[in-house]
């Protein structure tokens, strides 16, 4: 490692380059080298279509990939929710850090709890998986609400409820945390009322793979706990084979007993967007000591599901 600048490829949105700085630092302090960001515009940051309608799979990814394997940047930050579930083979996931809460919230006008807003409310989400968890428990709870499709940043979206046109919007805790706008949420949802997207609240920290020292140096960061975590859960979404916009929830926790983990329970949720029809199961085994232990883990509980007919639940499925 040299004095020399190393150079992080970052999308431009607010909450990207408040997560790419935080690494940034941690990345200099293992090094001592300075770290200095690298703006890189995605597909999905130009596009106004819905995610579900442009793949959903890879859009805001493929253009700091291909900064890194032309060697524009050393590494990249990446949101864990937006991999692709398989790995390049050029390239290194050579860091997940400890993760950011995972849950799911509300912010919602004067204040409301989710369970509290108004008769046929408008909810704004651009997540099918979210859509059809909330209106699944709307149904199972007697609750009337309306799922309205949206994009755009946090500021859009909490905009929406500010200026009157829409009742609530969901969000992700750990990208509010991170911008710290926490403050602003009036509900957290219970990961029993909607499971997260799988691996929501991590990142994802990637380089060349054969920059054997920067692998190296990066997985000074890398959290054992949540990785295995989130490669179950991404081995759950790989063996539905569903894309990252397909309405699947999964989240792999840490069961303890004290200061002591004893095992790892995977969740895991697909249903249809108006929450009609859900597939819920989870499994509980022994920590995944391995890769190879963890996506098996997500293998077996996504077995399991398709047993239980998730397939037909997930519409166009991602090859």
């Amino acid at each position: 490692m040299t004095d020399k600048a190393l150079r992080l490829g970052t999308r431009r949105s607010k909450l990207a380059m408040a997560q790419s700085g935080q690494v940034a630092d941690a990345v200099s302090r293992v090094t001592g080298q300075p770290v200095e960001l690298v703006e890189i515009t995605t597909y999905g940051d130009v596009s106004r279509e819905a995610l579900a309608q442009i793949g959903g799979t890879g859009v805001f990814v493929t253009a700091l990939r291909d900064a890194l394997v032309r060697g524009e940047v050393d590494f990249a930050v990446h949101s864990l929710k937006d991999l692709p579930t398989t790995q390049p083979e050029e390239l290194a996931l050579a860091a997940v850090p400890v993760r950011e809460d995972p849950r799911d919230v509300i912010v919602a006008r004067d204040a409301l709890k989710f369970t509290d807003l108004p008769r046929g409310a408008r909810i704004g989400t651009g997540s099918p998986r979210r859509m059809a968890q909330l209106n699944a428990y709307a149904r199972t709870h007697g609750l009337d609400i309306e799922t309205v499709a949206i994009r755009g940043n946090v500021d859009t979206r909490i905009g929406y409820v500010h200026e009157g046109r829409l009742d609530a919007v969901v969000l992700a805790a750990a990208g509010l945390n991170r911008i710290g706008r926490i403050d602003e949420v009036t509900d957290f949802l219970s990961v029993d009322t909607v499971l997260p997207a799988p691996g929501q609240g991590a990142l994802a920290i990637e380089c060349a793979a054969f920059d054997a020292d920067l692998v190296a140096a990066l997985g000074e960061l890398d959290d054992p706990h949540t990785r295995a975590a989130v490669t179950a859960e991404r081995s759950l979404l790989a063996a539905l084979e569903a894309g990252c916009s397909a309405p699947v929830g999964a989240l792999a926790d840490l069961l303890t007993d004290g200061p002591v983990i004893k095992e790892m329970r995977l969740r895991g949720v697909v249903g249809t967007t108006d929450g009609s029809r859900t597939v819920q199961q989870s499994t509980t085994g022994s920590v995944p000591l391995t890769h190879d232990g963890a996506m098996a883990l997500g293998r077996e509980l996504a077995t399991e599901m398709l047993a239980q007919g998730a397939a037909g639940l997930m519409g166009e499925r991602a090859h």
